[in-house]
């Protein structure tokens, strides 16, 4: 079963050298069972930048302490590097004494390329991007991010993205579309105010994705955003243009009902905005 099994597994006895080498190792790393076995498994086959990490695993396992989920870095016959996500467990005889470790491993290697690949991609990407964790915690902060906000990612990462980063009037407001999307409920274009180094107010136009895992679990919100700081400041000059012209201008909306309303307007009329907005022309 071990042998055949489709995941690679080896083991070591209690001196670090290999005595289970099954079929799909061989495949993963082309050593065939022959040359490893009796070799000194940290010794021979990582890198020595690993060696003492992969060692202390291995000796915990000895000592009867388990590990699952350990990203261990084995070198190919060819010189090549491959992932393995390991659980690395204790052996015993009969009697209940510690014999060895046997690791039952997962190749990750192709999925570790595609995060880096799409971590290169978010942190070029030419719009500002930025994660959080479930706790609210900033982990993604592309390069476009630190442009605007002035902000190195080294002096957001961990910290708190709405506590430290946002003004307080308008905490609540972002912190609830954050739980939103914690809860499966994603927004697309909600305005998002940034302070930036400077103290200076971005307005950023925000689309928040819920971050999940391989198991499809929550695990935080990415959030892919459009600087429009510009373009709201051009709408407010256009507008104060509108509300300062000396000529009666008014708009409506596609039911007719008001939303534009000039001071020249009121002062002709007699009807204030107050009186006349949201209601028929």
């Amino acid at each position: 079963l071990i042998d055949s099994a489709n995941a690679p597994i080896f083991g070591v006895d209690n001196e670090g050298k290999v005595t289970i080498w099954n079929q799909c190792a061989v495949k993963s790393v082309g050593y065939s069972s022959e040359e490893v076995m009796g070799k000194n498994l940290v010794q021979q086959f990582i890198t020595p930048e690993h060696r003492a990490r992969v060692q202390s695993v291995i000796d915990q396992a000895l000592a009867g302490e388990e590990t699952a989920n350990f990203e261990f870095p084995l070198i190919t016959k060819a010189g090549a590097r491959i992932e393995v996500l390991l659980n690395a467990t204790t052996r015993r005889d009969e009697q209940g004494s510690i014999i060895g470790v046997v690791g039952i491993g997962q190749d990750i290697t192709g999925r570790l390329a595609q995060e880096r690949e799409y971590t290169r991609l978010i942190d070029t990407a030419n719009a500002p991007i930025f994660g959080v964790d479930t706790q609210g915690r900033v982990n993604v902060w592309n390069q476009c991010a630190v442009r605007l906000s002035g902000y190195p990612s080294e002096e957001v990462m961990g910290h708190s993205l709405v506590k430290e980063f946002i003004r307080m009037e308008h905490q609540e407001k972002v912190q609830g579309v954050l739980d939103q999307a914690l809860h499966g409920e994603e927004t697309a274009n909600f305005d998002f105010p940034l302070m930036t180094k400077g103290k200076n107010r971005l307005e950023v136009l925000l689309n928040a994705t819920t971050r999940r895992d391989e198991q499809g679990n929550i695990i935080g919100v990415v959030g892919i955003g459009q600087d429009i700081t510009e373009r709201i400041a051009q709408e407010r000059e256009f507008s104060k243009l509108i509300d300062s012209a000396n000529a009666p201008i008014f708009g409506v909306d596609t039911l007719g009902r008001v939303n534009v309303w000039n001071q020249c307007a009121s002062t002709l009329t007699g009807f204030s905005t107050a009186d006349v907005f949201g209601r028929k022309l």
